[in-house]
């Protein structure tokens, strides 16, 4: 990761991804794209990661959830919410950690905090992993989306991405990582306020589709996040 990229430690250079689905892999093929180096990983094993891991070349290598954890200096969790308790504590300590879960009852079995609202799926997240700096993030957003509108620093049509996060440091540490790969970003608060961008909010995944058409990605600037963000209700208020 060039040392240029404010908010990063200068020897940032490697992304791990626990999970390296529609998200992880798109994640993985913007921060190649970006210049850093990335460690793919899935509940599958590493061999089944080849045909990414060709095309993303020199940067990119496949390991298993606890060697990608270990590797990155930052780590990217993008898997069904039923299997957090699977990610791997120990190599996570101390590192900022971007959550990508998102509730879907009928994949992830019901989870009676998340349905009483008493909590958020990235405090669930940041209590099974007490000793990482855990960032909510690129949960909502279409994975095509993700990959059509990343653009360079600067452009008039940038996209803006919400995060939430009770650790400032880690925050700006994400916000500078989004901005290599292509988007602004809106900080939402601490993690409590990370229902604000959960599934079937205003500030969902439709929020980046144009007119509704999810053939169409449109960019969504910061101020209209904003709106969308405080436009959202609690389920159980909606």
């Amino acid at each position: 990761m060039p040392a240029a990229v404010p908010g990063l430690a200068p020897d940032m250079t490697t992304v791990g991804l626990i999970g390296s689905g529609n998200i992880g892999g798109t994640v993985a093929r913007l921060a190649v794209a970006a210049g850093h180096d990335v460690v793919l990983s899935n509940s599958r094993g590493p061999e089944t990661l080849k045909e990414l891991v060709d095309e993303l070349g020199p940067r990119a290598r496949a390991a298993t959830p606890a060697e990608a954890a270990a590797a990155g200096d930052l780590v990217v969790v993008t898997i069904p919410l039923r299997a957090y308790r699977d990610v791997p504590a120990g190599p996570l300590a101390g590192k900022v950690v971007i959550d990508t879960n998102n509730y879907y009852p009928d994949r992830d079995g019901r989870f009676p905090e998340l349905d009483d609202e008493s909590t958020t799926t990235s405090e669930l997240l940041q209590r099974h992993l007490p000793g990482s700096r855990v960032v909510k993030g690129l949960n909502n957003i279409y994975f095509e989306h993700l990959r059509a509108l990343a653009r360079r620093s600067g452009a008039a049509d940038r996209t803006a991405l919400p995060i939430a996060g009770d650790d400032p440091t880690a925050k700006a540490t994400v916000t500078a990582f989004l901005d290599s790969l292509g988007y602004e970003t809106v900080d939402v608060g601490p993690l409590a306020e990370g229902w604000r961008f959960q599934r079937d909010t205003t500030a969902y995944a439709g929020l980046y589709a144009a007119d509704g058409d999810w053939t169409r990605p449109v960019p969504v600037d910061a101020e209209r996040l904003r709106g969308a963000l405080a436009a959202a209700r609690r389920y159980a208020d909606s």
